[in-house]
């Protein structure tokens, strides 16, 4: 069974060339915690996704993948 992608978080970061240590260190999580994030084994919060949407300086609609095709 496929896993179901819901954040686009681990794309992002690639596309700002940053990592998944540097985005811990920005919203204060560990770097275990956002590579769950990152790894869809676990969904942030909506407040811990605004501090990521900050942190990466993105819409928070651009973290997540959208339910419409």
């Amino acid at each position: 069974m496929e896993e179901e992608r819901l954040n686009r978080i681990k794309v992002v970061l690639a596309e700002k060339d940053k990592t998944g240590i540097w985005l811990g260190k920005q919203i204060g999580k560990s770097s275990c915690t956002v590579s769950k994030y990152i790894n869809q084994k676990v969904q942030p919060d909506l407040k811990t996704l605004n501090l990521i949407a900050n942190a990466l300086d993105v819409d928070v609609k651009d973290l997540l993948v959208s339910n419409k095709e």
